[in-house]
């Protein structure tokens, strides 16, 4: 799926909308693209060409709604998976009859929820109107998708700005071509919070803005940092560094992957929070949960330890976690949520707890 974490790379694909013999949209795309490579690498933002000539759909031939998701064929699947893949658009399209080309609106209506929070940009061609009459309708349909068109655009007239079949290079189209890219990836990574996964049990939770998914690679190197900060606290409560949050390394955490179910909550697109837990013999084991400081006391941490508690398998008889011996505040939350304190180990300075799990009704 498109990309969430402020951070990572952003992923334009570029749309050809033409599919005429002769036509023109392939060369257009070609200088777009050699246009804004270098804004494109200082960027970090992946640019990618989808040809609709290549892509080859057919008219629209899916039996279900394309709001359900669910593909009959290979070639919806294949072009659900590139648009989805897609933080951002540019369609490069000429107008035919005052109108965009009908393989254009027909890509548009194979997918939905692919195209949802995600700008799109124009780069239009033709004679008088330099293709922004199609432009215009195209607006009103991806509107309709929830994407968001934004205002920088290029059009081209073809007898100012193309001979041979190809684009005549100028400073100011290809500053405009610039432009349109740099507003492409400021809407795009503003936008990134509304295309982050949620658990639809979970939007209600006790902040705005909260959305929970299971880490994935791009979260890692924020789960990393989140972990040191929020442990940095309890290495002062326990007087001590020797903690394993704080010693684990990189590798070792992407390795804990493997074996731990982890979870990350992020606000408004921010990593907030984090909780992970796996199952041992009869005890579902919780770890490492954490919430940025300056997010603590609104009751994150309890909301992210209750569902982290909701995902044990049925298996499971009760809950089991540990923290430091001197952390009093995180034995509290602990002890209000239904802990009780079973082993205190001094000379490791960790307290260990368990809640029993009330049976599994048939």
């Amino acid at each position: 799926m498109s990309s969430t974490v402020p951070s990572a790379p952003l992923r334009v694909l570029v749309i050809v909308a033409s599919t005429r013999p002769g036509r023109l949209g392939p060369a257009i795309t070609d200088w777009f693209v050699r246009a804004t490579a270098p804004d494109a690498a200082r960027h970090r933002t992946r640019v990618e060409v989808a040809d609709l000539a290549d892509v080859g759909l057919p008219m629209f031939d899916e039996p279900e709604h394309p709001s359900r998701g669910e593909y009959a064929h290979d070639h919806t699947r294949e072009w659900s998976r590139r648009v989805a893949d897609a933080d951002a658009f540019v369609v490069v399209t000429p107008e035919y009859n005052f109108g965009m080309p009908a393989v254009l609106k027909n890509a548009f209506d194979f997918l939905y929820q692919e195209w949802a929070w995600k700008p799109v940009a124009f780069v239009s061609y033709g004679n008088t109107s330099a293709g922004t009459r199609a432009v215009q309708m195209a607006k009103q349909v991806v509107t309709t998708l929830r994407m968001v068109p934004i205002g920088a655009t290029v059009a081209l007239r073809l007898a100012e700005h193309t001979r041979d079949g190809r684009v005549l290079d100028s400073p100011a189209l290809a500053d405009g071509a610039r432009s349109v890219l740099r507003e492409l990836d400021r809407v795009a990574r503003a936008l990134r919070p509304l295309r982050a996964p949620a658990l639809p049990e979970l939007t209600a939770g006790p902040v705005e803005g909260l959305t929970l998914s299971e880490v994935r690679d791009e979260d890692l190197a924020e789960l990393f940092v989140l972990q040191r900060c929020c442990w940095v606290q309890e290495a002062i409560v326990n007087d001590t560094l020797d903690l394993p949050p704080l010693q684990e390394s990189f590798a070792d955490l992407r390795a804990s992957t493997s074996t731990w179910r982890i979870w990350c909550l992020r606000r408004d697109g921010r990593l907030v929070g984090s909780v992970r837990a796996r199952a041992d013999g009869d005890a579902w084991l919780v770890g490492r949960l954490m919430v940025a400081p300056d997010q603590a006391g609104g009751g994150i941490g309890s909301w992210l330890l209750a569902h982290a508690e909701s995902q044990a398998p049925e298996t499971t008889t009760h809950h089991a976690l540990c923290t430091g011996h001197r952390s009093t505040r995180n034995i509290g939350v602990y002890e209000r949520a239904g802990y009780t304190v079973t082993e205190v180990d001094a000379a490791q300075g960790v307290v260990h707890l368990v809640k029993r799990r009330p049976p599994v009704s048939s």
